[in-house]
């Protein structure tokens, strides 16, 4: 679910925390060290979403954030905010030439530069909170 965040509405704080939870409190993002990333360069999105992207040869820029059930993709479009709502469960993560967000058939690839290489910690936290996500709906093995 993608929302115009551009101007504070409460009706969408609340959609993303029924979707994947409330943020982090602020014990939890320093035992974490941090639950965003640091700004991407946005290379490529899907055709669904290019209405968010500057229309000129502006460069677009992405952040992530990491909620306890999903993540947040934030765009910026000049003065305009968009929210991407992505649950854990819907989320896939391929890493071929940068790094590609893939769910509800829409996807976001990021530039593989300096601001990507320094967000490598961010996206191996990511995999794990990910993985610790999934790990409560695996089913235990037969003996």
């Amino acid at each position: 679910m993608i929302l115009d965040t551009t101007h504070n509405n409460p009706e969408h704080k609340q959609i993303i925390n029924d979707l994947i939870g409330h943020p982090f409190s602020f014990t939890q993002k320093l035992k974490m060290k941090g639950i965003g990333s640091k700004r991407m360069i946005v290379d490529e999105v899907s055709p669904n979403m290019q209405n968010m992207m500057n229309k000129v040869s502006d460069i677009n820029y992405a952040n992530v954030e990491l909620r306890p059930r999903g993540i947040l993709v934030l765009i910026n479009q000049g003065l305009r905010n968009f929210t991407w709502i992505i649950p854990y469960h819907y989320l896939v993560i391929y890493k071929t030439n940068g790094a590609s967000l893939h769910a509800q058939g829409k996807f976001i690839h990021f530039r593989n530069n300096k601001t990507f290489k320094e967000n490598k910690k961010f996206f191996d936290k990511l995999l794990n909170e990910k993985v610790k996500y999934d790990m409560q709906f695996t089913m235990p093995a037969e003996i």
